[in-house]
């Protein structure tokens, strides 16, 4: 298989965070030398706290604080010992307090994180089969990697999607024991619910259906006793759910609680629950802390605070329903978010509102898809009256601001969040246009000598390689082998063109450019399923071509300017079509518009690497062999000049059919053996119109030593211009390929024959780079920029790239 390199996502991560850092938005420190929870000191300003998820301000609490002091003079700091060995004196307690609370026996770890990692593992057999909501917290996602190690199907459907979930215990039932799903009970970024009388109702349907819960974001602000929005919701707790809660957070001290009906699994999980077992318990602060909270939880007071909470919440409703704020769930939850869409107008509102006073919190790809950043607003008990009322008119006044600022609308959130537009934008008078912009859906409606002037001598997409590729591609009835044709010319009002490209629109397999093993375990399924794991795509370029499939005049004083006035454009295309995912490539990686593009809500991944060789005239083997380096040279002289006498090698314009059969035979192994990137398989059209134009023709390679002299290889090349000669598609018999170097003798006669025509360059392409090296290449390194709908695709690939690597 030919090797490339892949994307790394916590690179795609890395960048996306460190923007963010840069912005002022991420990775503060707070400064005051006391904290009230109602305010917080960020670079020498006190901000009200919007941003905490202490929702009932239990953290500040007297009682609880002092509860931790008294435990820290009596006990010590910490308690450094498995709880397996022994718990310190304060354990019992708060054990016998949190039963008396729930009505059942609680299982107490460090942590949720650490909760999840001793739970799910224990709880999950090895019949048994997991589903994940793929918004359901990091925590979960990352204890279930451990199952995938024992061979435990691990499924992921769309949030809160409950026609998918039931689609997948339908295809697990047969297969699986018990199917467990995984969902957060109330969701960390939205403040959206779990649908849990649904999914119980489920459960009735399907037996083997289990339920398991973090419900650490709807701790004590909700339910009876404040034991959080699942136990308020289901009353008592069921044989077939589990539910991990928090002691942190609301409950204002520190650690998780773990609570099933089953005695025994309760023990399991007790006696080897990985952290359980091996790790450190909680400090006696934490635990004294822990049991102040619970003395509250089980008076009366705990539902005066959620009373007061849910005030809050109520006026804060009200007030923002006065306006035309985009909050993104409406419901009960003291967790508010504000869709901006785009980070670069997200950046803009919090540092505005940061100015005014006011802390809040930044979400980002990838805990939201890249084009639904936007700020997350929580509210509790610390919050004033006043504060909450003054935060709604600040909201309200640096909304339209930050918008028209970032060059953003509340049509174009509404889009990005799926919300119905609620009203008319108004249309401002506007002064006469510096730059127009032209859309065809042909290459025939643009002048041949202009479109060349700008993309010609780049791989295919020269005039005449568009009319190919639309010949080809555009009324093709295989969907799988169909796109329609987009053109974009941007000018200035002198007629000087600024920018041209041109967009495709058609099928992507998800995997294209996941790992080998990913793409083989996908093929499998989709033998049965063709479409499994498909994504419509407007993608800048096409997938026969790559390269510089944007021009941009970067000496025109208006060329940023003309790059956002594209990406509107498309983005309005990506809508009206209603694509999956949109995608800018192949942009080199240190491109002078990297931040821009990035603030207009897309995010970056690195492409495969590219090879071009320039390639200088030379009249014999020995003088192109003097070119290379002396590594590279001795790999010629050893790998590749000694096989050529093995081959006839001939030049063809045109193939017999018999020659076009086995030809189209050859491409077949080549792309039954290579998921680097994992694309279409290309139908025999493809080949025929290449047959058909005169800018292609074919280097056929045949054994001499074999009877018949069988064609063994081909190279089916593209000549743009007498500039660029363009290698396409290989072909190959891979009964000779190792004996008679046969891939290495294919890229070296594509070398000698542009030589031959006196081509300047020739355009490599992709994947197997190392051998492209050593025969003087250049790689290049490239990124392309993507928006998606949602980041369930993403995700998954993600997820399945850590299941089947090799």
């Amino acid at each position: 298989m030919a090797k490339i390199k892949h994307n790394n996502f916590i690179d795609t991560v890395d960048e996306i965070f460190t923007v963010a850092k840069n912005e002022g938005a991420l990775h503060l420190y707070a400064e005051n030398k006391v904290l009230t929870g109602r305010t917080i000191q960020i670079k020498d300003k006190e901000m009200f706290h919007f941003g905490t998820t202490g929702y009932l301000g239990l953290e500040q609490d007297k009682r609880v604080k002092e509860a931790a002091i008294e435990a820290i003079h009596n006990y010590g700091t910490q308690f450094p010992l498995s709880k397996s060995y022994i718990s310190h004196p304060l354990y019992s307690e708060l054990e016998h307090k949190i039963e008396l609370m729930y009505g059942i026996q609680p299982i107490i770890t460090k942590n949720s994180t650490l909760g999840h990692l001793a739970v799910i593992p224990t709880l999950i057999r090895d019949e048994d089969a997991v589903i994940i909501d793929h918004q359901v917290h990091w925590s979960v996602q990352n204890a279930c990697q451990l199952l995938k190690l024992r061979g435990i199907p691990v499924e992921m459907i769309r949030h809160s999607n409950l026609e998918m979930l039931e689609d997948k215990i339908k295809q697990l039932i047969p297969k699986c024991n018990k199917i467990w799903y995984m969902a957060d009970g109330v969701y960390s970024m939205f403040g959206d619910y779990a649908p849990i009388p649904e999914l119980f109702t489920l459960t009735q349907k399907y037996p083997q259906l289990n339920l398991y819960f973090d419900d650490v974001h709807g701790m004590s602000w909700k339910g009876k006793n404040g034991t959080g929005f699942v136990f308020g919701t289901i009353k008592e707790l069921p044989e077939n759910c589990v539910v991990v809660s928090t002691l942190s957070k609301t409950f204002g001290a520190s650690g998780a609680t773990v609570f099933c009906k089953n005695q025994k699994l309760r023990e399991k999980i007790k006696n080897f629950g990985g952290p359980l077992t091996f790790s450190a318990q909680l400090e006696p602060a934490s635990v004294a802390a822990a049991i102040a909270s619970a003395d509250i939880h089980l008076s009366t007071e705990i539902e005066l605070k959620q009373n007061e909470l849910a005030d809050k919440i109520t006026y804060f409703n009200q007030l923002l329903s006065q306006g035309n704020l985009p909050i993104i769930s409406k419901n009960d939850s003291p967790v508010f978010f504000l869709g901006l869409g785009t980070p670069a107008t997200a950046y803009n509102f919090v540092q505005r509102l940061f100015k005014e006073g006011f802390f809040l919190n930044l979400g980002i790809y990838p805990a939201v898809p890249i084009k639904n950043t936007g700020i997350r607003i929580t509210l509790s008990s610390h919050n004033q009256q006043d504060d909450i009322k003054a935060l709604a008119e600040a909201m309200e006044y640096h909304f339209p601001k930050a918008l028209e600022e970032t060059n953003n609308s509340e049509s174009k959130i509404n889009q990005a969040f799926g919300i119905e537009n609620r009203k008319k934008e108004k249309v401002s008078a506007s002064e006469p246009s510096e730059l127009f912009i032209e859309e065809k859906k042909t290459i025939q409606d643009i002048e041949k000598t202009e479109w060349n002037h700008c993309m010609a001598n780049h791989n295919i997409f020269n005039w005449d390689g568009l009319v190919y590729l639309e010949k080809t591609f555009s009324q093709h009835p295989d969907p799988t082998n169909h796109w329609d044709f987009y053109y974009f010319t941007i000018k200035d009002n002198i007629g000087d063109i600024i920018l041209m490209t041109f967009f495709t629109y058609g099928l992507w397999k998800d995997d294209m450019l996941a790992t080998e093993s990913v793409s083989l375990h996908l093929e499998e399924i989709r033998k049965s399923n063709p479409l499994y794991l498909t994504s419509k795509v407007l993608g800048m370029g096409s997938l026969f071509t790559e390269g510089e499939h944007c021009f941009i005049n970067e000496e025109h004083p208006l060329a940023e300017r003309a790059l956002k006035l594209l990406l509107d454009k498309v983005e309005e295309k990506y809508n009206a079509l209603n694509a999956d995912m949109l995608v800018l490539r192949d942009f080199k990686k240190d491109n002078i518009y990297n931040k821009t593009i990035l603030d207009l809500g897309y995010f970056k991944i690195d492409m495969p690497e590219s090879c071009v060789l320039q390639n200088p005239i030379w009249s014999t083997n020995e003088e192109f062999a003097n070119g290379l380096s002396p590594r590279s040279r001795k790999h010629f002289n050893k790998e590749i000049e000694p096989f050529e006498k093995y081959y006839d090698v001939q030049i063809k314009e045109r193939l017999s059919k018999y020659e076009m059969e086995r030809a189209y035979q050859l491409y077949i192994n080549v792309k039954d053996k290579n998921f680097a990137i994992n694309t279409f398989q290309y139908t025999k059209e493809v080949f025929d119109n290449m047959d058909e134009n005169l800018n292609w023709e074919f280097i056929v390679l045949t054994l001499k030593t074999e009877i018949n002299n069988p064609m063994v290889g081909i190279m089916f090349c593209y000549k743009n211009n007498n500039h660029t000669y363009v290698p396409e598609l290989i072909g190959m018999d891979y009964e000779w390929a190792k004996e008679y170097q046969l891939y290495r003798q294919l890229l070296f006669q594509t070398i000698k024959r542009a030589n031959a025509l006196q081509f300047s360059k020739i355009d490599f392409g992709i994947s197997a780079t190392f051998e492209k090296r050593k025969l003087g290449s250049e790689i290049i390194q490239k990124v392309a920029y993507i928006q998606t709908r949602d980041n369930y695709e993403m995700e998954l690939m993600n997820t399945l790239q850590n299941d089947y690597k090799f």
